[in-house]
């Protein structure tokens, strides 16, 4: 996911979390922190044994939080890889590309062979929201790169497509 702290953009990567030890990347760096929240909006971060404590506060939405660290705060805002790839996406249709790209983390649920303008290609799981993906040209599926239960990355490719050329 991409996280913007302040004018500063990040990406974040979830790698696995078991209790309260968690395994992230931040731009491709891996990070092994033990991180406990408490109910009040306070938190405690361990990495490399030092001990952090932060604030954080979450504003209207959801998305963005003001944390306060150290003496400072920091506003931060957590872009969502869908809307992000909903909102780069141009106005209108598109023209059907020759393969389907992951645009976010996810799993694979189910996956199609022939298609019509329309039809729902893929549907990809991320943090148990299912998100269906179409096709807008009549194609046919040339070769499925992931089988349905597989874990993606974002930009991964998942399957490439034979466009129906129509006359």
């Amino acid at each position: 996911m991409e996280i913007h702290i302040g004018n500063r953009v990040a990406d974040v990567t979830l790698v696995s979390k078991e209790g309260n030890k968690v395994q992230l990347t931040i731009d491709g760096v891996p990070y092994d922190v033990d991180i406990v929240m408490a109910e009040n909006g306070s938190c405690s971060i361990i990495h490399n044994g030092k001990s952090y404590n932060t604030e954080l506060i979450r504003k209207e939405g959801g998305k963005s939080y003001t944390v306060n660290a150290h003496y400072q705060s920091y506003n931060i805002d957590i872009i969502d890889s869908q809307a992000k790839y909903l909102r780069t996406r141009k106005g209108g249709e598109e023209k059907q590309q020759d393969k389907i790209v992951s645009p976010m983390p996810g799993k694979i649920v189910s996956v199609g062979d022939r298609l019509e303008s329309g039809d729902i290609v893929v549907v990809i799981e991320a943090m148990k929201m299912q998100s269906n993906y179409k096709v807008s040209a009549p194609c046919v599926v040339k070769d499925i790169l992931v089988k349905e239960g597989d874990s993606v990355n974002a930009n991964q490719v998942v399957m490439t497509l034979d466009i129906i050329k129509e006359d």
